[in-house]
């Protein structure tokens, strides 16, 4: 395969690791290259470009001179063994968001850790933007700053910010994942024409990676879920999650650029109604709350049912976003996308619920089955076809080994 090459440039702490990771996947192999091998170099089994991290290259002048030759020497020792491919094609120079205050002055060290590559393009990544209000601000800082500088005007292709990885802002609410997809679509189109991916793969790629960035999505959503239906309330409509369920579906939204106009506004107002208020999501819960014989305390029971009803609605949401994503259907298929979450609830929603307290019921205590809640939800509502033969054990077996599964990446 001919692989592209993506130098990744950011201070210690900026999240380049979290960002890499996230962009390229599970199917990863990484090698250490270098003086001392500080460069850890990424090579994805799905797309046809290789993620190099350089460090900071920001630092003193001697330990950029340092790096900057070790990178040399990568890409001699690659043409020794016969890669044509082994120049640097695009730089990513990672800027935290929430450190506004110093934007310039990181800009500032971007004009010098890049010198030594005058016309290669540059992507300035806005790690950590948790914050919605301030990303486009912070886009327009980093815009500034650049035209004040002749070789950045002319060589920064985007200014994309981004989180990486779900972050918890408290126990029911969180910022979800923004900008790898776009990331991934610019870095290709940066890329000289003789490495480029094929728009088919590139589109395939960037499907499984909105997939699982969708998968961290209804993770945290299930997880606040969890919390609000152990509370000592009981959960007699799913109306108690709405605002859980407006900020998924939202944010899943986002990810497959399902837009804001009317045609957008009406669709999500019909899938939260599904979710909440429909007949379909009022037996559900009767369906689930009426399995006898179940040994489980009222929270645990609340909160798996709470936890099967919003991960049942993140899975159905990004299966039918899916569909309106590759064209199969539009934003004005409503009919067709309430009928399509309806039979979620009716069929998928009642049988997984049933196999999560069914379960947790085998757990013993109820620290088990509360520690296990959200591994369980996320195993058995989760779409992966396949599964390894540790996640085939189980659950009881793998707490009894102070273990617990961890949701997985479904690609």
């Amino acid at each position: 395969m001919d692989y592209g090459n993506v130098l990744v440039i950011g201070s210690a702490g900026v999240g380049k690791s979290t960002l890499i990771q996230t962009v390229l996947g599970s199917n990863v192999t990484v090698s250490y290259e270098g003086n001392r091998n500080q460069l850890a170099v990424y090579e994805s089994l799905s797309v046809p470009f290789r993620v190099i991290d350089a460090g900071d290259l920001g630092g003193p002048l001697l330990a950029r001179r340092k790096t900057a030759s070790s990178i040399k020497r990568w890409s001699q020792d690659n043409a020794l063994d016969g890669d044509e491919n082994n120049d640097i094609h695009v730089i990513w120079f990672c800027v935290e968001g929430k450190s506004r205050k110093l934007i310039r002055e990181q800009i500032s060290r971007l004009a010098s850790a890049t010198a030594l590559w005058r016309h290669i393009p540059i992507i300035v990544v806005i790690t950590k933007s948790y914050s919605s209000l301030e990303r486009d601000e912070n886009v327009a800082l980093v815009q500034e700053a650049c035209a004040h500088r002749r070789r950045l005007r002319e060589n920064v292709r985007a200014v994309i910010p981004v989180v990486a990885a779900t972050y918890q802002l408290n126990s029911t609410s969180f910022a979800a994942p923004t900008g790898i997809p776009e990331l991934i679509a610019a870095t290709n189109d940066a890329m000289p024409e003789g490495v480029r991916a094929a728009g088919a793969d590139i589109a395939e790629f960037t499907l499984k990676r909105r997939r699982s960035v969708a998968r961290s999505i209804v993770a945290a959503s299930t997880a606040a879920a969890i919390t609000v239906g152990a509370v000592p309330i009981p959960i007699s409509d799913a109306l108690i999650l709405t605002p859980i369920e407006t900020a998924e579906i939202n944010a899943l939204a986002t990810l497959y650029g399902i837009g804001k106009g009317s045609a957008s506004r009406q669709l999500l107002s019909t899938i939260l109604e599904v979710g909440t208020v429909s007949t379909a999501a009022k037996a559900a819960i009767s369906a689930l709350k009426a399995i006898p014989g179940i040994n489980l305390a009222a929270s645990v029971l609340n909160a798996a049912i709470a936890g099967s009803i919003v991960a049942a609605m993140g899975e159905g949401t990004m299966r039918a976003f899916e569909h309106i994503y590759q064209g199969d259907k539009t934003l004005d298929d409503v009919e067709w996308v309430k009928g399509f979450l309806e039979s979620r609830l009716s069929k998928e929603l009642i049988g997984g619920g049933t196999e999560v307290v069914g379960a947790l019921a085998g757990l013993g205590s109820d620290k088990d089955q509360k520690r296990a809640l959200l591994s369980v939800l996320s195993r058995v509502f989760s779409a992966k076809s396949s599964q390894t033969a540790s996640s085939k054990e189980s659950d009881a077996a793998k707490l009894a080994k102070g273990v617990v599964a961890k949701p997985e990446d479904a690609e």
